[in-house]
């Protein structure tokens, strides 16, 4: 689909342009302003992906779907932002709700902007590259900090303990970015589609956001990133994309293996003297594991004849089962730890699942019980917790998306997000089947994201779910085209570059 039938003319390239550019270099321009996590910068977020959807109303042929999945997708987010606002009736705090509402919406319009303009081809095969680029910076901007502590100075807070902060300013959330910009890049150095320059950048790519998982110490990205993972294996069984998906791996371990022994980047330990020390030699070993993955993969590259593997037929029934068990496991298991000692800090925590969220989860449990229609109002959550917490801690967020809305906004809100989240899902099995090459990075980032999303506060930090926003409304768009005429040629999914 050409550019010019989806923007009014004398304005096709440069509002195409400028629109893709907002919708995709916004994540990572946010992540410079705390992830866009306060007001000012989520109102900023808010104005650009509202003005995207007028203009695409005003000058797109047909900026609504015609897909029914991807009308459900669009209208259902859109809808739960909307009782989100409802919610200030009766929420305790009527500007906590409001903040909350304006939240979502920034979101609503993300996916309605999205799934208009990332139509052209061109466009969709561009999400993947700057959106893992994006990721790219941000990971490598907090690694900076670490590998040249005496050139850069990054403020850092008492409660990350060391851990990969900067610039979100939350470990977890940088975390979960490294994940989704690991997932990206494991596809992208595993597309044979692409030119053999994008695919060797993006297996380098791998050993810095595979240390940043690693700094991170987020055991709840970890997990998220290994279910993308799998994903993608079912989604692009190619004998090109496992190996790129273990080389990816060994990168990334190898980079945190190399990093472990030196406190002076993993905790930030010791003098300045001994951190630049420490950032040094870390930092040479990182650019020689990017050297060394980048000529392994253009080297595979060179071997490579297209070939598929043959996975069981219930494939994409067992990777679910296998996530599902994964994360049913990890909880029963960490409920079951004793909380008596204070949580540990550093790396020592990936030897253990205790976690103060078991307490958040309990608290948003029993203000659901207590009004399940319509909740106890956005933001509402953070009064129970003051409340009825066991824990002496702050908190303004019950760490899942999930529980926090069936807290909040009781089973009205809950059924809105499950609309919207089993229409996105609808899209991306559509979006497969009519072009799966393009469609596994995203779907298999998107899992990554919803993975996540039960374990910690993502949907509060726009820098994080914007990208799972954009590459949702890439699904969406690609599930609105036609598919393939019967007697057309399927297009080869695995089909170099030339």
């Amino acid at each position: 689909m050409s550019a010019t039938a989806e923007t009014p003319a004398g304005l096709r390239r440069p509002v195409l342009f400028a629109a893709c550019t907002v919708l995709l270099a916004g994540p990572t321009v946010l992540a410079f302003f705390s992830g866009g996590y306060f007001t000012e910068p989520r109102v900023w977020a808010g104005l650009a992906a509202w003005v995207l959807v007028v203009v695409a109303f005003v000058g797109c042929r047909r900026p609504v779907p015609r897909d029914v999945a991807g009308r459900l997708a669009t209208g259902g987010l859109l809808a739960y932002a909307l009782w989100t606002l409802a919610s200030i009736g009766w929420a305790p705090i009527a500007g906590s709700a409001y903040d909350a509402g304006q939240l979502a919406l920034v979101y609503a319009g993300g996916l309605i902007a999205a799934a208009a303009w990332l139509r052209p081809a061109a466009v969709q095969r561009a999400v993947e590259p700057v959106l893992a680029g994006g990721t790219v910076i941000v990971i490598g901007y907090g690694l900076a900090g670490r590998l040249l502590p005496g050139l850069l100075h990054y403020a850092r807070s008492v409660s990350a303990q060391g851990r990969l902060e900067q610039p979100l300013t939350y470990w977890n959330a940088m975390g979960e970015l490294a994940a989704l910009g690991f997932v990206l890049a494991a596809r992208l150095a595993g597309d044979r589609r692409r030119p053999p320059a994008l695919r060797v950048t993006a297996a380098a790519a791998t050993a810095p956001l595979g240390l940043g998982l690693y700094l991170s110490v987020s055991r709840g990205a970890l997990f998220a990133c290994a279910a993308g993972l799998v994903a993608l294996v079912v989604l692009m069984p190619a004998r090109a994309q496992l190996r790129a998906i273990g080389l990816a791996l060994a990168a990334g371990a190898l980079a945190s293996i190399v990093s472990a022994p030196f406190h002076g980047v993993t905790s930030l330990a010791g003098s300045l003297s001994h951190r630049e020390r420490d950032g040094a030699i870390v930092l040479v070993a990182v650019a020689i594991i990017m050297a060394v993955a980048a000529a392994a993969a253009w080297v595979l590259g060179r071997r490579e004849d297209g070939a598929m593997v043959r996975l069981p037929r219930r494939a994409p029934q067992i990777a679910l089962a296998v996530i599902v068990a994964g994360f049913a496991l990890a909880v029963v298991v960490g409920s079951k730890e004793s909380s008596a000692q204070p949580l540990s800090a550093g790396a020592t925590r990936y030897e253990t699942l205790q976690s103060n969220r078991y307490a958040y989860w309990r608290v948003a449990l029993k203000a659901f019980a207590a009004e399940p229609i319509h909740g106890v109002g956005a933001g509402g959550w953070a009064v129970w917790w003051l409340r009825d917490r066991t824990v002496n801690e702050g908190a303004q967020d019950a760490h899942s998306l999930e529980l926090q809305t069936l807290a909040e906004l009781g089973l009205v809100g809950a059924a809105l997000l499950l609309v919207t989240i089993g229409a996105v899902g609808a899209a991306a099995l559509r979006a497969h089947r009519i072009a799966p090459a393009l469609s596994a990075g995203p779907v298999a980032a998107v899992v990554t994201y919803l993975a996540h999303s039960p374990l910690d506060w993502d949907w509060q930090m726009p820098a994080v779910t914007l990208i799972a926003i954009a590459l949702s409304g890439l699904l969406v768009a690609v599930a609105d085209q036609p598919p393939p005429s019967a007697g057309a040629t399927r297009p080869v999914v695995d089909q170099p570059a030339r």
